[in-house]
């Protein structure tokens, strides 16, 4: 029965999935055909039944994009703070200093979540893999975004904080850790049966060296019965990498190794700071092939590292050795095109060579990298049978054009301003560019209201004693 299906009729361009020799490729001229939450038809001439017809002519069409690493519930308020804000004596980053002074509170995640989710999918994102601490109505809040949502709820059995700007304290509670991971498991296992069939989970025990290795390897057996991953910060900071080190005499990656983490079941958010990196000097290992023989995943977040002068080593060399790649956004803005853009260009400048990193590396961890780590092969590819997960963008926008190949005009000059419709799960979410299930104006006011009351408060927090001015000045002084 046809009466459901929906049909985007010769389309100019498709980007779709050639199972047989597992790559995308285009298509000109073809149709897309999807029936409640399926495709049914990729290429020429769909001779079925629709009961919507959408004309594909000066049309894109793409997979949706896979956002695997994202913080929705809190980076949305650091907008003006952070983009040029990071420790120089804590290897220049803002993790340990100011973040902790920064954080929203979490009253206000809802209305953060919902500006990010805008974000996200007016650039193309279908799947976001949400990376917060558990919360009431978590679920139902990104469902209603009309994303497809995976949760990962963090937890850690260490919290760390700074006293003088150039030293890191770690503060353990061990029953604090045991407690977030039974409460993660909780937000799982009711994810999984959550009614909307868009909401799944994974597990998020947080930091690499947060978290002991009873804890790592205890929520890895629960990941295990469940059939999911395991996400875990690790490689993100020269703080941690030395931590790790003072404490086992081992790298991260050893460190992981040894304990039994390091293997097909762990994404590593980040992944930067191997032994082998240019800002480590670290010459008495191994990690960069204990990494790609362990069949781990990488989690990429280029723009949150890029403000602080760091780099991955790099994505076309971690994927090129058959390491699993998927894109994240980490930071603001969530804009998805943007943050494959800078995942292409990092690459180029780290290496000094133009091919470190081809757009079709940046789309495959984008797409197919992302529905790998996630277990999601019917996620990420325009075929038959796949999840009618997808967008639209308008060939026919001054900033495609003149259009000889759609991936690098979206990627390289016109991101998400070409972004037309999306669709999830066969639900269009975006139509001609809005978002209506989302009131920006609304969510972008309490967003707001949630920055005002954090930064009236941050000499509290801080161990200077200093205020919002100055932890962060503005570009510009502020008169009058």
């Amino acid at each position: 029965m046809d009466a459901d299906t929906t049909l985007i009729r010769g389309l100019d361009w498709t980007i779709a999935w050639d199972e047989a020799a597992g790559t995308h490729v285009y298509l000109r001229g073809a149709d897309v055909a999807f029936r409640g939450d399926s495709i049914v038809h990729v290429g020429p001439g769909y001779a079925g039944e629709a009961q919507r017809v959408i004309d594909g002519s000066g049309l894109v069409a793409s997979p949706g994009l896979i956002n695997v690493h994202s913080h929705p519930t809190s980076e949305p308020a650091n907008k003006g703070l952070l983009e040029e804000l990071g420790s120089p004596r804590l290897g220049q980053s803002s993790l340990y200093e100011f973040m902790p002074v920064f954080r929203l509170d979490p009253a206000y995640a809802q209305a953060a979540t919902e500006v990010a989710a805008w974000e996200l999918l007016r650039s193309g994102v279908t799947t976001l893999c949400d990376l917060s601490g558990a919360r009431e109505g978590w679920a139902d809040q990104l469902a209603a975004t009309g994303l497809r949502a995976v949760l990962c709820p963090m937890y850690r059995a260490a919290t760390w904080s700074t006293s003088n700007g150039h030293t890191v304290d770690y503060h353990w509670d061990d029953a604090a850790g045991e407690r977030g991971l039974r409460q993660a498991l909780d937000v799982v296992d009711a994810a999984a049966r959550h009614p909307s069939g868009r909401v799944s989970g994974m597990l998020g025990p947080s930091q690499v060296e947060t978290c002991g290795a009873g804890l790592l390897r205890e929520s890895l057996a629960e990941a295990r019965r469940r059939g999911i991953a395991v996400q875990l910060h690790a490689g993100q900071s020269i703080v941690e990498f030395n931590e790790v080190t003072r404490r086992h005499g081992k790298t991260p990656i050893e460190w992981l190794d040894s304990i039994g983490l390091l293997g097909p079941d762990l994404v590593v958010s980040h992944g930067i700071f191997l032994n082998d990196h240019p800002q480590i000097h670290w010459p008495h290992a191994s990690d960069f092939a204990r990494l790609a023989g362990s069949g781990a995943q990488v989690a990429h977040c280029p723009t949150v590292f890029a403000r602080r002068g760091i780099a991955l080593n790099t994505l076309g060399r971690y994927m090129d050795a058959g390491i699993t790649c998927g894109i994240g956004t980490d930071t603001f803005p969530h804009n998805f095109l943007d943050e494959l853009r800078m995942a292409a260009y990092a690459s180029r400048l780290v290496s000094g060579n133009f091919k470190a990193a081809r757009t079709f590396q940046v789309f495959d961890a984008a797409t197919i990298g992302g529905a790998r780590i996630l277990r999601r092969p019917d996620l990420g590819r325009l075929a038959p049978g796949a999840k009618a997960d997808l967008f639209l963008a308008d060939g026919r926008h001054p900033a495609m054009r003149p259009l000889r190949d759609p991936l690098r005009s979206l990627v390289y000059s016109a991101g998400d301003r070409a972004v037309r419709d999306v669709f999830v799960a066969g639900r269009q979410v975006v139509a001609g560019g809005t978002v209506p299930g989302i009131d920006i104006e609304a969510a972008i006011a309490r967003l707001q209201a949630g920055q005002d009351a954090t930064l009236a408060t941050t000499a509290a927090r801080d161990w200077a004693r200093r205020d919002v001015d100055a932890l962060s000045p503005r570009v510009y002084e502020l008169r009058g």
